[in-house]
């Protein structure tokens, strides 16, 4: 009878199932409030998957609850089984998270966006319930999933009845989140899951279908209610037998026979004797449960595991059989046959008949499995499992039997050969009888090895649940619910045939001509020898043989081991091939790096752009082949497919700030300096500029090498001379370059609407007019353009001081002035010529010597961006050398070799952010470091070694970059960087340690690369080409939180004020927290808070720098003396508010810990995670 008792007052520590007052705190998106000003909220997605759950309707209202207008199907759920609260609010989440996510990336798109897409939960559901469903399929049970027949897609069906079919759908996917939510360890044991959910869904159905309960002529009701039932009536019963179970194996030393695990209790439900024992509501007196005696519950039924030496037979019985036949049959066939073909031994009747007897050593191992299987297996057998024991004692006797067969047979053959003195037909036929009876034996292996060669027909067969493949498939092995269908494709099947036919052929053949051959010979001579005296005293009778005993025995050894060396050296070359063919490492040092450099931005933007689906799979295989060969091009630049590229082009500015944002990241983590900073970056387009700006890494000698080619090239013509600097597309962006940069810098610093002003402008129209003719080798010598770049070079020095000379400044453009004008120009120029060309100052009283005197205006001395170009500029005109030790250090080498490779890999194409799987990443952490304390890396090790020496000289570089850091902070001495800075000394340490915040710090990478793409993604052309302007400009750079910290709703950050990040839109942070979730599993931060421990100051720290980190820890409460309450517990920071807020508090069963602490710390936050892909990271672990 189903009982619905009245609510008792709870405690103040109790869940009960009731709306909050105040404000609700949400974790990602605020479902609760669907007009709330939030970026998620901006898609129409999830306003859609939240309207869709709204829709409660007509749903019988649950009796002794008061109904709120405003619950949704959740909560209604949530009353009529007894779900707490927070689990509720959990998978609401959960659910319209993943629901949204699903509909953005449907193809084509809806038409109305503002609605749930049927098929969108459809195909989510399938895939929820995929394992729910196998496994009713593989117990022969109807599934309680009961839809309507017909199949609804977009805008089909009548309004009210496709609303209805919607919403059951819906209501069975949110009552599996629902009960998994809730389950707490029994997630490790998904089929008991699975058990759980068929009978409440059973019971939803006769809700759903207002059916009557049979005992009490009412409305039937479930019979699991209240606050808190479903965890204190379903979870806690078979938790407590599991936590009985655990506690009875003395901390797991016990024989794994002699309790039941996970995997044990989980296996209880692959047998339809689940149903007909534990029942629904679950039968407390079943001998499943711990209320039983030990000797009356039931044990293992699927597996057990006893340690033993043998175990190496038995696990690799195939490999054994393999190696002991092939030894025999060496054997025989060397000692029968010559010294030059063992081919000949094989036509001799006598060596035939020998090699049969490799059956009989055959089923004599099967005699062994079979004894080894019973040895190991037998804890096994109860009154339950009583097939289990009969099988394993027929495949003994069979096993037996076979061997008798086949020594009766053999001995037949050769009394019959004996007899007759010769091979006679009656021998022959004998023969011919034991070939037969040897086919009848291997037909089970050449059954299975067809199955192997079309390995879709057994995952096909092992798909099917019949009883018919299971009386025929129950000899060879126990029926499993888990491993079924997993053999691989035709083609992979075929590669690895090949691979082990490689290795075997060169063992065997190794094993034969140089192990066993050789052998024969003395091991003739050996037991020839007869009356022979030996020196010393003979343990044994037959010493001859002893001796050939003992020359045999390492040889054997030998050939049994040596498999894995053959195995090794075929791996390696197999692995070389493949890693050839992808293309895995060809960047691998600076110079190839300048090499493909040329070819990153196509690259980037052929990688980064959508590929649109094709219907036609004639247009999909055409567009692959095209798509192969754009990346062929791309990889080797066959037909230049990059058309040089200029930094007026939208693709180039976009892979620039990709670039940029990456070099960034190497300062912050100092693993790069200021000077490789300028050097490495990608500037943006300034000074009328026409080409882009490369790396200075990559035009380091170029415009050196470009001087010399004009100087030895100076009677050439301009084509041949440009043709000549186009070779290398670093030196013509560097000649461009520096080109437009010294005509941009003269005209800044002179003042306007002077005659300098004028005849500088002049000088270099006539420059470009040449060029553009093609004249300047016939108008200009070649050979004074060393003078000019040494005069330039000056001026550029000059402009880079703190204090800047304007006497200097003025004799340097006099100086340059009279190279260029009246020494450059083949042609001599009188002053009126000069005049007329606007070459000369306009008034004739003007004294040629004061020219420039009165022009000069210094730009100002704290202009950032000008003192950057100028340095860049510096660079360009005077580096010699090739750079190709910048950067300098390791580990920035090894990532950007990283990117590089993967940029021209072969991997899919890149979707948009919004249309991209989400995804979740969960970090155990236990009672590691989280920071480096002052504490503990100035104390000082036995050797007198502290922690902070000696990571200062392990990195010596990159503390040398951090100090560099420091000072354009601000910080000057060693004892301010002590107290000013301790908090970055400690980061610093703790970044190149095994601690919590390198972990966080490394993982939210994601979140920052996602923010970055969904931006690029949104920008318009415009907002590209802007830029952010001067892209690092790190004077004022404060890295105190270092650890990608984000304030909500705020674009000021306090990293480079100037980077991609000033250009966000606001969007961009609500893409990427839908697609990206961080989860660290904080075991023991709400004791670390409770004793006001530094570990929880700093694990606060790290999510208040971080607006994606998410904590999960378990919170112990005591209620009195022995009674304790444990809850999963989700925090996070909230910057508005400026604390740390409890976003869920979901209880569980008992204590986290059974098994192994890993797992199950992680498993209790599994529920926080979000999208359809989850990884596991144990950096700090």
């Amino acid at each position: 009878m189903n009982q619905w008792p009245r609510n008792p007052p709870t405690r103040n520590r109790s869940i009960p199932y009731a709306h909050p007052q105040q404000e609700e705190v949400y974790n990602i998106i605020p479902i609760h409030s669907l007009l709330t000003d939030h970026p998620s909220l901006r898609y129409p997605e999830v306003r859609a998957a939240a309207a869709a759950l709204r829709v409660t309707g007509n749903l019988r209202k649950p009796p002794f609850r008061q109904w709120d207008p405003n619950n949704d199907i959740l909560d209604w759920l949530g009353l009529l089984f007894g779900f707490q609260n927070d689990n509720v609010k959990n998978q609401r989440e959960h659910l319209v998270l993943h629901l949204a996510n699903s509909q953005m990336r449907l193809q084509p798109p809806p038409t109305i966006p503002d609605s749930l897409v049927p098929t969108v939960l459809r195909k989510f559901r399938k895939k929820l319930l995929q394992n729910y469903s196998s496994w009713c399929s593989y117990l022969g049970q109807k599934s309680q999933i009961s839809l309507s027949s017909r199949r609804i897609g977009i805008g089909t069906g009548t309004g009210t009845a496709e609303t209805m079919d919607l919403r059951r759908e819906l209501l069975y996917v949110s009552l599996y989140l629902l009960v998994w939510g809730e389950s707490g360890n029994l997630r490790f044991t998904p089929e008991c899951v699975c058990y759980i959910f068929h009978h409440m869904a059973m019971e939803l159905n006769y809700v759903l279908d207002e059916k009557m309960d049979p005992n009490t002529a009412q409305p039937f009701w479930p019979s699991v209610s209240g606050d808190c039932a479903f965890l204190k009536s379903v979870v806690m019963p078979i938790y407590n037998t599991i936590k009985t179970e655990v506690e009875s194996s003395r901390n797991g030393t016990k024989p794994h026979s002699a309790w039941r695990n996970y995997d044990d209790i989980n296996e209880y439900f692959w047998s339809r004797r689940c149903f007909q024992k534990l029942k629904w509501p679950i039968d407390l007196s079943c001998n499943f449960f711990a209320t039983m005696p030990k000797d009356r519950r039931i044990g293992k039924t699927g597996f057990v595991e006893q340690r033993s030496f043998w175990n190496v037979f038995r696990s690799f019985d195939k490999v054994w059989v393999l190696l002991i036949l092939f030894l025999q049959i060496s054997i025989i066939v060397a000692f029968e046959g010559d010294n030059s073909n063992p081919l000949k031994a094989l036509e001799k009747r006598d060596v035939q008949v020998k090699l049969l007897s490799v059956f009989i050593t055959w089923s004599g191992l099967r005699v062994l499995q079979a004894v080894l299987d019973a040895g190991t297996q037998y804890s096994l057998v109860t009154r339950e499992t009583m097939l289990l024991g009969v099988r394993m004692t027929l495949k003994f006797v069979v096993a037996l039997t076979w061997t008798v067969v086949f020594a009766v047979f053999y001995g037949m053959i050769w009394s019959q050969k004996n007899g007759d003195g010769r091979w006679s037909d009656e021998a022959n036929r004998r023969i011919v009888m034991f070939l037969e009876a040897g086919v009848v034996f291997v037909l089970p292996e050449l059954l299975a090895l067809v199955l192997f060669i079309v390995p879709w027909i057994r995952n096909t067969l092992e798909e099917l649940n019949w009883s018919v493949l299971y009386l025929l498939t129950w000899w060879f092995h126990t029926r499993l619910f888990v491993g079924r269908a997993l053999r691989e494709g035709l083609v992979n099947n075929f590669k690895y045939t090949m691979f082990w036919i490689a290795v075997l052929a060169s063992k065997f053949s190794f094993s034969y001509f140089l192990q066993i051959k050789p052998l024969v010979t003395p091991t003739k001579a050996l037991l020839a020898a007869n009356n022979v005296t030996y020196n010393w005293h003979e343990f044994f009778n037959n010493t001859n043989r002893i001796a050939v005993v003992l020359l045999w025995i390492p040889v054997v050894l030998i050939y049994f081991m040596d498999m894995q060396i053959w195995y090794s050296i075929f791996s390696s070359f197999v692995g070389a091939a493949i890693g050839l063919f992808s293309h895995l490492g060809e960047i691998r040092n600076i110079g190839q790096l300048r090499l493909r450099f040329q070819f990153f931005a196509s690259a980037m933007q052929f990688n980064f752009m959508p590929e649109e689906p094709l219907l036609s799979p004639k247009l999909t295989l055409v567009k692959k082949f095209r798509d192969a060969i754009h990346r062929l091009k791309l990889r080797y630049g066959l037909g230049k497919p990059y058309n040089k590229i200029e930094s007026s082009q939208v693709e180039t500015t976009w892979f620039a700030l990709i670039w940029n944002e990456i070099i960034v990241t190497f300062r912050e983590e100092d693993l790069i300096n200021n000077q490789e900073l300028e050097l490495m970056e990608l500037p943006p387009n300034c000074w009328n500029i026409r080409v882009i700006r490369w790396p200075c890494v990559l035009l380091c000698n170029e415009l050196l090498l470009a001087l010399s080619q004009a100087k030895e090239l100076a009677n050439e013509s301009d084509q041949s001379l440009w043709l000549k600097i186009c070779n290398n597309e670093y030196r013509r962006c560097a000649v461009i370059e520096a080109y437009d940069s010294i005509k941009y810098l003269l005209l800044m610093i002179i003042k306007d609407h002077t005659d300098e002003y004028s005849i500088i402008e002049n000088l270099f129209r006539e420059i470009d007019n040449e060029i553009k003719n093609g004249k300047v080798t016939e108008v200009y010598k070649m050979t004074l353009l060393e003078k000019i770049h040494a005069k330039l070079i000056s001026l550029v020095k000059l402009l880079m001081q703190q204090q800047r000379d304007l006497s200097e400044a003025v004799n340097i453009l006099q100086a340059l002035y009279e190279l260029s004008i009246r020494e450059f120009p083949w042609a001599k120029r009188s002053i009126l010529q000069l005049r007329e060309k606007g070459l000369a100052p306009r008034s004739p009283a003007t004294d040629a010597g004061l020219l420039f005197e009165n022009a000069i205006e210094f730009p100002d001395d704290d202009d950032a961006i000008l003192n950057r170009q100028l340095r860049r500029l510096h660079t360009i005109l005077t580096s010699r050398d090739s750079m190709h030790n910048v950067p300098k250090n390791i580990e920035a080498r090894k990532r950007i070799a990283f990117f590089s490779n993967s940029l021209f890999m072969n991997m899919p194409r890149a979707p948009h952010v919004e249309k991209m799987m989400a995804f979740s990443v969960l970090t155990p952490y236990f009672d590691e470091e989280v920071i480096f304390s002052l504490m503990g890396l100035r104390s000082e090790n036995e050797d007198g070694i502290s922690t902070l020496f000696y990571l200062q000289r392990i990195y010596e570089d990159e503390w040398e970059n951090f100090l560099e850091r420091m000072r354009s902070e601000g910080i000057d001495n060693d004892d301010d960087l002590w107290n000013k800075k301790s908090r970055d000394i400690r980061l610093w340490a703790s970044y190149r340690g095994q601690t919590l915040s390198r972990t966080v710090r490394g993982m939210m990478y994601y979140y920052r690369a996602l923010k970055m793409l969904a931006f690029l993604d949104s920008a318009s052309e415009m907002d590209i080409r802007e830029g952010p302007g001067d892209t690092h400009s790190f004077g004022s750079m404060n890295l105190n939180s270092s650890l990608n910290g984000l304030h909500s709703g705020s674009r000021n950050l306090n990293r480079a004020s100037s980077s991609i990040s000033v250009m966000f839109k606001g969007n961009e942070y609500g893409s990427a927290l839908m697609k990206f979730t961080y989860v660290v599993t904080c075991q023991m931060y709400g004791q670390h808070k409770a004793k006001g421990e530094n570990r929880a100051e700093e694990i606060l720290y790290l999510m208040k720098n971080n607006e994606a980190l998410r904590v999960a820890y378990v919170d112990v409460v005591h209620l009195g003396r022995e009674n304790v309450e444990y809850y999963s517990v989700l925090v996070k920071y909230d910057q508005q508010l400026r604390r740390e807020v409890e976003i869920y508090r979901i209880q569980l069963p008992g204590p986290l810990k059974l098994g192994e602490g890993k797992p199950e710390n992680q498993n209790h936050a599994l529920i926080f995670t979000r999208g359809d892909a989850e990884a596991n990271h144990f950096g700090s672990s």
